[in-house]
């Protein structure tokens, strides 16, 4: 059978433009596809989370999204140390070597959960000065609302880092199914409680920060079973989490805390920026938590995108193929915009069924598409230079140029022009917005700059 003209031009382009000597576009297609799934249920459950929590009132949701900023800031730290590991399996499963890419799964797993337990019992004990520092000028009933929920899922941290570990080690290695299977146990279970909880049992906050324990230390134990009963790759033993292997851990530890400290400051500066939207009142704080929402649904296949960059880019850079790393690295660029694109034009039109989900007041909702059309349009020149490729170069081992890069643009660009045009020169929540986006074109020209040369692939990590 001969094969058809235009099968043949597809082919030819996908070979030129997503194969290479280490991987093909097949692979990079199977490799995305379960991740891409995993995005989609992951931002869908949380609007259908948010929507739900809308429920019992502004004041929840406002609640919901000022913990959420923290809980994002904390998270990202031990989230950052899985980054690590999935960039050292990926290495090692480049360079043909199984056996150090089961040492570094287990090491993975074990300082994540160090890293997450320390941070949980540290919050819980100071949640009282935590919210009032950075929340103090919330209305009484956020901040009650607030309170239980930021305990609540201060007390998860140890659960979602587990699977972040087994999760991470399973896309390092190219397993992205599995990892699916796992993000799907706990983000279904979280749904399926909070139905329960808050729309039946109408238990609000309470509810939501039952539904996140159960659901994440579900997931956790699953995750566990499945490294010791089902995958014969990474070859994991319980007793080998236990045992502390210093030089992986400090091989993981030079990935992530670069990594960890950028998004520290990183989400601390987003941190920042919702103090000063607490300031503007709970429309302000509903408004961008609607926003914030939207936001995450325009950016499900770039998100997946970016996360099997670090898989194709880590095991080019194991096998030392600088080309292939270049040249998918620069696919995935132009992919990333090409996605954003389509989900501007498809989005859009669709933007008043998709709102009415959270319920907002009539007040709030030109605010609301004003930023959304705004950011939609900006994400597609800026949003992959900014969040795609530094992705790439940290899977090259590139991590401390690009943790300082980010950090410098969020505090020196996205805080000080937010705070004046959101709070100086009163454009509100749309400065804020506007000031983000300015942020993303400046540290997207600095990655730009750093891919160009050769500086961000000469460090080898096994």
């Amino acid at each position: 059978m001969v094969p058809s003209k235009g099968l043949s031009r597809k082919q030819a382009f996908l070979d030129k433009y997503l194969s290479g000597e280490s991987t093909d576009y097949r692979q990079i297609v199977a490799l995305f596809l379960p991740i891409l799934i995993d995005q989609a249920f992951i931002v869908g459950l949380n609007l259908l989370n948010t929507a739900m929590i809308s429920s019992s009132g502004v004041a929840a949701v406002g609640a919901v999204n000022m913990v959420d900023s923290l809980n994002i800031f904390l998270i990202s730290v031990f989230v950052a140390i899985s980054t690590g590991g999935t960039v050292l399996v990926a290495q090692y499963k480049g360079s043909g070597n199984p056996q150090m890419v089961s040492k570094a799964a287990a090491s993975t797993v074990s300082s994540v959960f160090l890293f997450a337990a320390a941070i949980s019992l540290l919050m819980i004990a100071f949640h009282g000065p935590t919210l009032n520092l950075l929340f103090g000028s919330a209305a009484p009933d956020v901040l009650a609302n607030g309170r239980t929920y930021f305990i609540g899922s201060c007390a998860s941290y140890a659960g979602i880092a587990i699977v972040e570990a087994v999760c991470g080690a399973l896309r390092g290695i190219g397993k992205s199914r599995a990892s699916l299977a796992l993000s799907l146990i706990m983000n279904l279970t979280y749904v399926a409680l909070n139905v329960v909880f808050i729309n039946l049992l109408h238990m609000g906050v309470l509810g939501m920060s039952i539904a996140v324990n159960v659901s994440r230390y579900a997931a956790a134990v699953c995750a566990i079973l499945y490294l010791v009963r089902m995958d014969a790759s990474l070859r994991f033993r319980i007793r080998d989490a236990f045992y502390v292997n210093l030089a992986m851990f400090r091989k993981i530890l030079s990935i992530g805390l670069p990594f960890a400290a950028e998004q520290m400051f990183f989400n601390g500066g987003k941190l920042l920026t919702q103090v000063f939207i607490v300031s503007m009142g709970t429309n302000a704080i509903a408004t961008n938590a609607i926003c914030s929402s939207l936001a995450g649904v325009f950016q499900i296949p770039s998100n997946a995108l970016s996360i099997v960059t670090i898989t194709v880019v880590g095991q080019c850079m194991g096998s030392r193929n600088v080309a292939d790393a270049r040249k998918f690295t620069k696919s995935f660029l132009w992919t990333s915009s090409l996605f954003f694109t389509a989900m501007l034009l498809v989005l859009m039109p669709l933007f008043k069924p998709i709102v009415g989900l959270f319920h907002p007041p009539a007040e709030i909702v030109d605010d609301i598409f004003t930023v959304t059309l705004i950011n939609a349009i900006a994400q597609i020149p800026l949003w992959a230079v900014s969040f795609l490729l530094p992705s790439a170069l940290r899977a090259a081992g590139d991590s401390k140029f690009t943790s300082v890069m980010s950090m410098l643009s969020m505090w020196l660009f996205r805080i000080v022009l937010g705070y004046i045009l959101g709070i100086v020169l009163d454009f509100g929540i749309v400065g804020v917005w506007l000031a983000m986006n300015c942020e993303w074109g400046v540290r997207g020209l600095i990655f730009l700059w750093r891919f160009r040369g050769e500086k961000w692939y000469r460090r080898r990590l096994v």
